[in-house]
């Protein structure tokens, strides 16, 4: 029997998807997988192992023997595991970040990860976020949101998240990546035919929780939490 609902969160990169995530796992009392903090995992294996970023055939290899999965930690907040290591800090440099998009792209990769994506939700009282988790991953999830904003107010969301991280950042690079990430999501990925938009351009994190929160199985209750 499911402890709690399956809730897919998709959209483009700096739609909030995230922090939004994180906020409706902990109100419904479900685990947060952070669906690109596997494909981040494989990025850091093929850097530290040496494995070209142009070579499909060894990514697809290397994605099958990482061992990469997640597991709970504080609160509803998810650990990513590398072999066994926990690398939920190492996932996030610029390095990896930048490898992501190449190792993303390689449909065997791709292949290994939802196989593991989706027995990581067969339980259900989960809540997963990324670019294709509604259409591909968890077509049968209980709810399922496709987050969206304007290019400059995702944009602008990116530049902040990077300077709270003391990550150096620059406004105009930050354009320019959203909108070569963006191309590349409309060219790999669509969004699931049922799933329902939320433009989040005019909205706060709690405004978007709520409206998450309603249509979610016994969400609703919780939206005031």
């Amino acid at each position: 029997m499911s402890k709690g609902p399956v809730v897919a969160i998709d959209g483009p990169a700096g739609a909030g998807k995230s922090t939004v995530a994180r906020a409706v796992a902990e109100r419904l009392g479900c685990l947060y997988l952070d669906s690109g903090a596997m494909y981040r995992a494989v990025a850091l294996a093929a850097l530290r192992s040496g494995t070209g970023l142009d070579e499909p055939a060894g990514l697809e290899a290397l994605a099958a023997r990482a061992d990469v999965t997640l597991r709970p930690g504080q609160g509803s907040v998810s650990r990513v595991l590398l072999g066994g290591e926990d690398v939920t800090e190492a996932v996030r440099t610029p390095e990896v970040e930048e490898a992501v998009p190449r190792v993303a792209g390689v449909p065997g990769v791709r292949a290994v990860l939802i196989a593991a994506q989706r027995r990581l939700a067969e339980a259900g009282g989960v809540v997963m976020d990324g670019r294709d988790i509604g259409r591909v991953v968890l077509p049968h999830a209980d709810c399922k949101v496709y987050l969206t904003a304007d290019l400059g107010v995702r944009v602008r969301r990116r530049y902040l998240q990077l300077r709270q991280q003391g990550r150096p950042a620059d406004l105009e690079e930050v354009g320019r990546d959203l909108a070569r990430r963006d191309s590349w999501d409309h060219a790999q990925m669509a969004r699931a035919p049922d799933a329902v938009e939320i433009d989040t351009t005019d909205l706060d994190v709690e405004q978007t929780v709520a409206r998450i929160l309603a249509l979610c199985p016994g969400g609703a209750r919780r939206a005031g939490n």
